[in-house]
């Protein structure tokens, strides 16, 4: 992964110590969808896609099926 683990400064702590229930739900929200969204940006699409089109037995009409529930799964779409 690129991410460098990034300690959390004192400023921050102190701030986030005095959140409302909804201030924390909403930190702890945008924290996990930066996350995510960090992590989906590693996913290779056609990598993986040419590594199961090598497994024997699989031929384009089951690939194209496998990707399709891939996409789905990972809510990738072309405009992402």
């Amino acid at each position: 992964m690129n991410s460098v683990y990034k300690p959390l400064d004192r400023t921050t702590y102190r701030r986030i110590k005095g959140y409302t229930k909804d201030e924390m739900s909403g930190f702890c929200n945008k924290l996990y969808m930066n996350g995510r969204k960090e992590a989906f940006e590693e996913i290779d699409l056609e990598q993986m896609r040419s590594d199961i089109a090598a497994i024997k037995g699989i031929g384009e009409v089951k690939l194209a099926q496998i990707m399709e529930i891939v996409a789905k799964t990972f809510e990738i779409s072309d405009t992402d």
